[in-house]
C-alpha cells in the first residue's frame, strides 16, 4: 500500500503494524515513491562453539589407513586408474650455480 508523507506522519504505528504483518508499505513524496517500510527479519540464533576433541576415543582406524597407496592394484582399487596410467616426469633440479 501507498501513502503520502502526511498520512504516514499521522498514522507511523499503523504503518509499522503493517509492514510487521508483511504487508508492503510505500511511502511518496509528490506522487513518487521514496521510502519502504519492511519487518527486520529476526538474527539468527548463534552456534554454538566447537569444543577441541569433544570426539576423541569415538572414532577408530587401522593403523594403515593413512599408508600411501604404492602399487597399482592398490590405486586401481580405489579409482585412480589415471594416476596407473599417468608418465611422471621428474622436475628439474635448479641450476646450482650462483650468478
Amino acid at each position: 500500500m501507498t501513502y503520502t508523507v502526511q498520512e504516514a506522519q499521522q498514522d507511523f504505528a499503523r504503518l509499522l503494524k503493517e509492514a510487521e504483518e508483511g504487508k508492503e508499505v510505500v511511502i511518496a513524496r509528490d506522487g513518487k515513491p521514496v521510502a519502504r517500510l519492511a519487518p527486520v527479519e529476526a538474527e539468527p540464533a548463534p552456534r554454538a562453539m566447537r569444543i577441541p576433541g569433544q570426539y576423541a576415543g569415538q572414532v577408530e582406524y587401522p593403523d594403515d589407513f593413512f599408508k600411501p597407496l604404492e602399487t597399482d592394484e592398490e590405486l586401481r582399487e580405489y579409482g585412480l586408474d589415471i594416476l596407473v596410467d599417468a608418465k611422471v616426469i621428474a622436475p628439474k633440479k635448479p641450476d646450482e650455480r650462483v650468478a
